[in-house]
């Protein structure tokens, strides 16, 4: 374990200021991500140098399309996560703790991305900010040697640790669940606008973004929320700023019909009226 960033302790508990979550863990008890642990009044990270994927996949696949198209891009994750989406396409890393992960260096990991002819790095499969200490650690050391760094988020962290490691971020692709306060705290057990704005503070210290909803029907599928998101991209991010519709599979807890193709199309169709580029996605 290694010694965490960001936080408070006193009396033998700790107070964690990664997310905007902001746990309050007695001593031998875990933050909501579950991989943050209060050891004797210190905060550590049960997950600094332990991975469960390393990938070489295509920048697409993130999805990011308008950035390093046709390339490759080494993508590593780890476990855990501090939302908890009942959807959760990838629970199986981000919600089963018990999950087997292997030891990793930040050395060995850039020294692979060279190997394999990446264009840089991708801090992606499960929520890469919980994995903090590592990922800053290697972002600082990846663009000093020439890498480029890429999240694929939820963009749920707090603004102090977000703006220290902005710097070395490249392109983000940032899941944004709904446009609906409500559907965060209902579903994800977490809160809207901190994504939005740290969505706005990234564009603004000059990242490349790119936006996914997940689509899932019955939860965030009206017309209304098309047109909502739509708008809070173009007026915030620009026209130009790629919307990605994500198709919903049952996964986890979650035994719904997958999203209809037509549900999706319509989702386009709205978008396009303000955004340029806006694509389906597992379709």
């Amino acid at each position: 374990m290694k010694e965490a960033l960001y936080f408070k302790s006193s009396d033998g508990n700790v107070e964690c200021g990664l997310c905007p979550h902001n746990c309050k863990i007695a001593d031998g008890k875990k933050g909501r991500c579950g991989v943050r642990v209060n050891r004797g009044g210190r905060l550590y990270s049960e997950i600094y140098n332990r991975a469960t994927s390393i990938a070489l996949d295509p920048i697409e696949k993130k999805p990011l399309y308008h950035y390093h198209r046709g390339e490759y891009i080494l993508s590593i994750g780890t476990k855990g996560c501090n939302l908890t989406c009942p959807w959760c396409q990838n629970w199986t890393i981000s919600q089963d703790l018990d999950t087997p992960t292997r030891e990793v260096s930040t050395e060995a990991i850039i020294d692979k991305a060279k190997k394999v002819g990446s264009f840089g790095i991708a801090y992606t499969y499960n929520e890469p900010f919980i994995w903090y200490e590592f990922v800053l650690e290697c972002c600082g050391k990846a663009k000093k040697s020439g890498l480029e760094n890429v999240f694929v988020t939820n963009g749920y962290i707090n603004s102090e640790p977000f703006k220290e490691i902005l710097p070395y971020i490249g392109a983000m692709n940032v899941d944004v669940k709904s446009i609906e306060e409500s559907f965060y705290v209902k579903y994800c057990l977490g809160r809207l606008q901190p994504v939005l704005d740290n969505i706005i503070t990234a564009k603004q210290g000059g990242v490349h973004i790119e936006i996914t909803n997940l689509v899932i029907p019955g939860l965030n599928d009206s017309e209304d929320c098309f047109t909502r998101l739509a708008d809070w991209v173009a007026d915030n991010l620009g026209e130009d700023t790629p919307l990605h519709f994500s198709r919903y599979f049952p996964c986890f807890k979650m035994t719904s019909a997958p999203t209809p193709v037509s549900t999706l199309s319509l989702a386009k169709e709205i978008a396009k009226r303000k955004l340029k580029y806006v694509y389906l996605g597992n379709v």
